[in-house]
C-alpha cells in the first residue's frame, strides 16, 4: 500500500480527552476517531491490527475443537428473564423496546441466546461435549467510559461456551481454553499470567483472569517471581486426547492474584519472591456449573436413562481491547512497537527523495518485491521531509523500516531499521530483503 493513497489522518497534538498511553497513540496514529462516549470508528490502519489479533484468536479456537458460529447483536429479554439476570444485571445492559413492545437488549454476553439454542437441538448425552463460539460486537453501557478501546462501551469479544454431561468432563472444557489462552497470547508477541478471579455477573465458583504486565496498567497484581519464567506450551496439541491438567495445574501452582484478590496479610509468597507490578486483564474464563441449565431447562438424557442437567463454562477474549493492551505493554516516547504477529504491516519503506529518479527506482523495486513476496508493506512515496517520515513510521510501530536514500543508493546500499530494538544496518538491497522479509535476519 502506497502512503500516499492510504487514509491515515494522524494527529500531531495528543487530544485533550486522552489520559493513557494506548488512547493517545490509537488517536495520533489514525488508528480510531470516537463517534460518541466509548463508541469508536475503527479506521484502515487500527482495523488491520483487529483483524490480525482476531484471526490468532480464531485459529486457537479451531485448533482447540471450538466451532465457530454467529449470533446477533439484540437478544430477546424473555431469555435473560430465564436464567434470572435480567434485573440483576443493572444499567450496564442497553434494554430497547421494538415498535410492537417487545422488550429486547443489546447483549453484554450470550450465555442465555446459546443455551436456548443448545436446549432446542440437544437431548442426549450423546449430544456432548461442545464446545461453540463467536467472535462479536458487545455492548456494556460504562457509566464513566475512559481510556479509549481499554474501558469503552462497544467492544469486539470471543465468547466462547462449553457443554458436558458432568463436571468432569467441564473442567477438562476448561483446561482447553486454560492452554488455549496461554498460547494465543503467545502467540502475539505476549506474557498473560493466569489468576485467579471472582467470577462477577457471569456466576460459578471457577474462573481465572488473564492479565498481561504492563507499567501503565489498570490494576495492581502480585506473583511469584518465577511464574514469570514459565513456559507456554507450543508446537502441536491434540486436544482431543492429551491430558492438560498438569499444564493447568503447573500454572496454578504459584501465587498469582489481582489487587482485589490480595490480602497482604494472608500471602503465602515470601516477600523476596513476590514480585508487584502493573496488569491489564486480556481474557477471563469461567466454569458455572448448571447455573444456567437449570432454570432454562437445557436438559440431556445420561447413559442410565436419566435426565440431567448440562455443565456450561464461558471463556471471554476481549479482541478490541487487547488493541490497546498490547500498546500499553509495548510503546516507547516516539510511538507503538508492534509484535510482528499483530503489526498492521510488516515493513515500512520509506523514500527519502521522493522525485529522484535513482531514489525511486530502488525504493518501487523493493516495493514490487515486497509485494511479490507477500510482505505487508507500506511504502512512504509522499513529498515529505525526511524528519516527518521518520516521525510517522516510528508513530504507527511497524517492526521493520527500511529507508531509500540518495547516499545510500549511490553507494548501492539501504538502512534497515528494526524498530522494537533500534538496531540498524547499511545493506545491500537484496540482503536488505532479506532481513524484514524474516528469512536473513
Amino acid at each position: 500500500m502506497r502512503l500516499s493513497q492510504y487514509f491515515l489522518p494522524t494527529l500531531k497534538e495528543t487530544p485533550a480527552e486522552a489520559q493513557i498511553a494506548s488512547h493517545r497513540l490509537m488517536l495520533r496514529a489514525g488508528m480510531i476517531r470516537q463517534s460518541s462516549a466509548g463508541i469508536y470508528s475503527w479506521l484502515p490502519l487500527g482495523f488491520r491490527v483487529l483483524k490480525k489479533i482476531e484471526q490468532i484468536v480464531r485459529e486457537e479456537q479451531d485448533a482447540a475443537g471450538c466451532q465457530e458460529m454467529l449470533m446477533p447483536t439484540i437478544q430477546p429479554a424473555e431469555l435473560w428473564r430465564e436464567s434470572g439476570r435480567y434485573e440483576d444485571y443493572g444499567k450496564e445492559m442497553l434494554r430497547i423496546v421494538d415498535r410492537h413492545g417487545r422488550d429486547l437488549l443489546y447483549g453484554p454476553t450470550n450465555e442465555e441466546q446459546l443455551t436456548e439454542i443448545f436446549r432446542a437441538s440437544a437431548r442426549s448425552y450423546r449430544d456432548l461435549p461442545k464446545l461453540l463460539y463467536h467472535i462479536q460486537w458487545k455492548f456494556r453501557d460504562e457509566v464513566r467510559p475512559r481510556f479509549g478501546v481499554m474501558r469503552g462501551r462497544e467492544f469486539l469479544m470471543k465468547d466462547s461456551y462449553s457443554f458436558d454431561l458432568d463436571f468432569a468432563a467441564a473442567k477438562r472444557a476448561y483446561n482447553k481454553m486454560f492452554v488455549t489462552y496461554l498460547r494465543t497470547y503467545h502467540r502475539m508477541g505476549l506474557k498473560a499470567i493466569p489468576m485467579a478471579a471472582e467470577t462477577g455477573p457471569i456466576g460459578g465458583d471457577l474462573s481465572h483472569e488473564f492479565i498481561i504486565l504492563a507499567d501503565t496498567g489498570e490494576s495492581e497484581v502480585f506473583c511469584h517471581q518465577d511464574l514469570l519464567d514459565f513456559q507456554v506450551p507450543t508446537g502441536e496439541i491434540d486436544f482431543e486426547t492429551a491430558d492438560l491438567e498438569p499444564i493447568v495445574a503447573k500454572w496454578t501452582s504459584l501465587y498469582a492474584a489481582a489487587d482485589d484478590m490480595h490480602d497482604p496479610a494472608a500471602c503465602p509468597v515470601a516477600a523476596a519472591d513476590l514480585v508487584s507490578r502493573r496488569g491489564i486483564e486480556v481474557g477471563h474464563i469461567f466454569y458455572f456449573g448448571t447455573k444456567y441449565a437449570e432454570p432454562m431447562r437445557a436438559l440431556v438424557t445420561t447413559p442410565e436413562g436419566g435426565e440431567v442437567a448440562v455443565h456450561m463454562g464461558s471463556y471471554g477474549i476481549g479482541v478490541s481491547r487487547l488493541v490497546g493492551a498490547i500498546i500499553e505493554a509495548s510503546h516507547d516516547e516516539a510511538g507503538i512497537i508492534w509484535p510482528e504477529p499483530v503489526a498492521p504491516f510488516r515493513v515500512g519503506l520509506i523514500n527519502l527523495r521522493v522525485g529522484d529518479d535513482a531514489c525511486d527506482t530502488v525504493a518501487a523495486d523493493l516495493y514490487g518485491k515486497l509485494r511479490a513476496a507477500g510482505v505487508d508493506v507500506l511504502y512512504d512515496d509522499r513529498d515529505e521531509r525526511a524528519g516527518a517520515k521518520f516521525a510517522a513510521m516510528d508513530l504507527i510501530g511497524l517492526p521493520w523500516q527500511l529507508m531509500v536514500g540518495p547516499r545510500g543508493v549511490k553507494a548501492g546500499t539501504v538502512e534497515v531499521k528494526h524498530r522494537a530494538t533500534g538496531e540498524r544496518a547499511e545493506l545491500a538491497p537484496e540482503a536488505a530483503l532479506d532481513r524484514v522479509a524474516g528469512t536473513g535476519r
